[in-house]
């Protein structure tokens, strides 16, 4: 990645961090809604593990 790249994903860092916080709350929150006796650890990390998922299938398009 060229320099410039690196120093304009940088300055977004942190915003990319907030708004991939708030996807998972948001999932989590509807797990909850779903199931009322729910592991929040687990659905967190079952969450990440599918936003990962995503991620992989995004990267190799």
């Amino acid at each position: 990645m060229a320099k410039i790249e690196k120093l304009e994903l940088a300055a977004h860092r942190n915003d990319i961090i907030e708004d991939v916080s708030n996807l998972i709350e948001k999932y989590r929150t509807i797990f909850g809604w779903d199931v009322p006796d729910i592991d929040e650890k687990l659905a967190k990390n079952l969450i990440v593990d599918e936003v990962r998922q995503a991620l992989d299938n995004i990267n190799n398009e």
